[in-house]
C-alpha cells in the first residue's frame, strides 16, 4: 500500500502526445493538441467525507490520514510527479456537432500503477478551471458529486462495466447552480470525487483530430489506443477490428444498461468510453416503474432522444459517428460499414440471452422472444415497478394458483389499481411463463439461481439519493452510509429495508424523478 502523495506517478498520455503546457486555463480553442496541462484551483477546506476501501485495496492506495493525501482529493496539492491535465476533445450533443468539448470540470492528475502492472487514471471532478470549461466555473456541487461517487460503485457491483469513484471531498465553498435552468440559481455545498479508470478516452476524442483533419494526430491516437488497451489486436487490418470490439463492448453495455434499468441521461458521443464503460453520470436514474418513453433529464425533453428504451439504438448511432471519424484512416468505407452494421443483430443476441437469465430460461427459442415481449409489454401496460416485479418473479410458486393469488403475490410492485383486463394480461402471462419453465432441462432451483444473478434486489433510486443528499446538506450521514454498504451487495436481502417501491411524494419532487445536466 502506498499514499497518494509519496507514489511516483506515470504521464504515459502526456509523454505520448503533444499538448499545451502553458497552464493558461482561459476558455479557448486549442487546434493541434490532445490536452492541456490544468492545475487544479485550491479549495477552502477540503474533508474527506468517503472513501471506496475495496478499490483502494485493489490499486494499493492507503487511506489519507495526513492532510497532505486529503489535499490531493480536494485539488490543493498536486504530487510532484504528477501533471495535470484537461483532455480535449468533441462531440455529438443530443444529435448536434458541437464542435470541440473538452473536460470542463474534470483533471486528470496522473496514472497510478497498481501491485498487478495495471495503470490507472486518477482524475478528480469539480477541481476547477481548464481551458474547456467555457462558461463554467469547473466545479461540482455536493448534489451531483454523491451521485457520482455512489452510482460508480454501485454500477460496479451490479457487474455493469463503469468507470470508479475513489473518494468523495467536501471543499467548504460555496457554487452557484441553477438546478433546473429556469432562472432560479442558488449557492450550494462544493465537493470534489476522485475518478478512476483505465482511461477516460472516449468517442468524442477521435472526432476532434477528425473533424479538424488532424489526420496525424488521429493515427497516432489510434495506434496508441490499440497499443496500450487492445494489445491482443494486430495485422494489417486492426482498425477495423478494433471497431468491431469497440462495438460489441457497446452492445454489451446497452444490454446491461437494461438488465439493470439504468438510463444514462445524456449519452452523447463524448459520454462514450472508447473501453465500453458507463462514464460521465449526469441525470441518471433507475427505473422505478418499467417505461421505455422514461428519460431522467429536463434537457432531453420533448424529444426524449435518450430515454430507457432508445439506449441501444444510439448506441449505434454514436458508433456510427466513430466510425465516421476514423474513416478517413481507411482505404475505403465498405468493410467499417459492415462491420457498423453487425451491431442489431449481435445485440439482439445479447439482449435476448439476457431476458432468459431474467426469466430463468435455459435457452432463447422463437417462442421465448414472444414470451419476453410480452414481459415487457405487460410491465409497460400495468405500470409495474422492474426490480421489485422480478424479485418477486424469483419467488413465484411453481403451481401460480388463481388469478386473484397471481395479482396478490404481484401487489407490492404496482404504483396503482389494476383494471379487469389487466389483471387477465398479467394472469394469463405468469401461467404461460410457469408452464413454459417447465420445459427447462434443469431444475426449478438452478432456474432461481440464474434469475438471482441476473436480477438486482436492490438499486439506488433516485429518491435515495435525494434524501441522502438533503442529509448531507445537513451534516447527517446515516441514509448516505446505508446506501454505501447497501450498493456494495445488491443481489442479497441483507438490505431489504431500502427493497421498496417508490413512495408517492417523489413522483414530482425535483430531484427525485427529473434531473438536469447540472445533476
Amino acid at each position: 500500500m502506498q499514499s497518494l502523495s509519496t507514489k511516483e506517478y506515470k504521464n504515459e498520455f502526456v509523454a505520448a502526445f503533444d499538448g499545451d503546457d502553458s497552464g493558461n486555463t482561459k476558455p479557448r480553442q486549442t487546434p493541434g493538441v490532445l490536452y492541456s496541462k490544468a492545475i487544479p484551483t485550491p479549495v477552502n477546506k477540503p474533508e474527506l467525507l468517503a472513501w471506496s476501501e475495496e478499490l483502494a485495496q485493489d490499486l494499493g492506495i492507503e487511506k489519507p490520514t495526513g492532510q497532505k493525501d486529503i489535499d490531493i482529493l480536494g485539488g490543493n496539492y498536486v504530487a510532484p510527479s504528477m501533471y495535470p491535465y484537461a483532455a480535449c476533445y468533441a462531440g455529438h450533443q443530443f444529435g448536434n456537432w458541437a464542435g470541440q468539448l473538452g473536460d470542463g470540470r474534470a483533471i486528470t492528475l496522473g496514472e497510478w500503477v497498481a501491485p498487478d502492472g495495471k495503470s490507472w487514471e486518477l482524475q478528480l471532478k469539480g477541481a476547477g478551471l481548464t481551458p474547456y470549461s467555457r462558461r463554467a466555473d469547473g466545479r461540482a456541487v455536493l448534489r451531483s458529486s454523491v451521485r457520482e461517487y455512489l452510482m460508480s460503485e454501485a454500477m460496479h457491483y451490479l457487474g455493469v462495466p463503469t468507470t470508479r469513484a475513489l473518494s468523495l471531498v467536501s471543499t467548504g465553498d460555496k457554487v452557484l447552480r441553477d438546478m433546473f435552468y429556469n432562472g432560479n440559481p442558488a449557492f450550494e455545498p462544493g465537493a470534489i470525487v476522485m475518478r478512476v479508470a483505465p482511461s477516460f478516452l472516449r468517442f468524442g476524442s477521435f472526432e476532434m483530430p477528425a473533424a479538424r483533419r488532424e489526420n496525424e494526430n488521429l493515427q497516432k491516437l489510434v495506434d496508441w489506443t490499440i497499443d496500450r488497451y487492445y494489445p491482443h489486436i494486430t495485422g494489417e487490418n486492426r482498425i477495423l477490428a478494433w471497431f468491431k470490439e469497440i462495438l460489441e463492448k457497446t452492445a454489451a453495455l446497452m444490454v446491461d444498461w437494461m438488465r439493470v434499468g439504468f438510463v444514462h441521461g445524456v449519452m452523447n458521443t463524448d459520454n462514450m468510453s472508447i473501453l465500453g464503460l458507463t462514464i460521465d453520470y449526469g441525470p441518471y436514474s433507475f427505473l422505478d416503474d418499467y417505461d421505455p418513453d422514461f428519460t431522467p433529464n429536463t434537457t432531453d425533453l420533448p424529444g426524449r432522444r435518450y430515454a430507457f428504451g432508445k439506449q441501444a439504438s444510439i448506441g449505434y448511432w454514436n458508433l456510427g459517428c466513430l466510425a465516421s471519424a476514423i474513416a478517413p484512416l481507411l482505404p475505403g468505407t465498405e468493410e467499417l460499414i459492415a462491420v457498423l452494421e453487425t451491431y442489431s443483430d449481435l445485440f439482439h443476441e445479447k439482449y435476448y440471452a439476457m431476458m432468459a437469465n431474467k426469466l430463468g430460461l435455459d435457452q432463447v427459442t422463437k417462442g421465448d422472444q414472444e414470451l419476453i415481449t410480452r414481459f415487457t409489454d405487460t410491465l409497460y401496460t400495468l405500470n409495474l415497478d422492474m426490480t421489485i416485479f422480478f424479485q418477486l418473479l424469483i419467488d413465484l410458486p411453481e403451481e401460480v394458483g388463481t388469478e386473484a393469488e397471481v395479482i396478490t403475490h404481484f401487489q407490492d410492485s404496482f404504483y396503482r389499481e389494476v383494471e379487469a383486463g389487466e389483471r387477465t394480461m398479467l394472469f394469463t402471462l405468469v401461467q404461460d411463463y410457469a408452464t413454459r419453465l417447465k420445459a427447462n432441462t434443469g431444475t426449478r432451483e438452478a432456474s432461481r439461481e440464474r434469475m438471482q444473478k441476473a436480477n438486482p434486489r436492490i438499486i439506488l433510486r433516485n429518491y435515495l439519493l435525494h434524501q441522502a443528499i438533503e442529509e448531507l446538506e445537513r451534516g447527517e450521514n446515516q441514509l448516505f452510509l446505508k446506501l454505501q454498504a447497501a450498493m456494495k451487495d445488491p443481489y442479497s436481502r441483507h438490505h431489504d429495508e431500502l427493497f421498496a417501491k417508490r413512495p408517492d411524494w417523489a413522483s414530482q419532487k425535483a430531484g427525485c424523478s427529473m434531473l438536469s445536466c447540472s445533476s
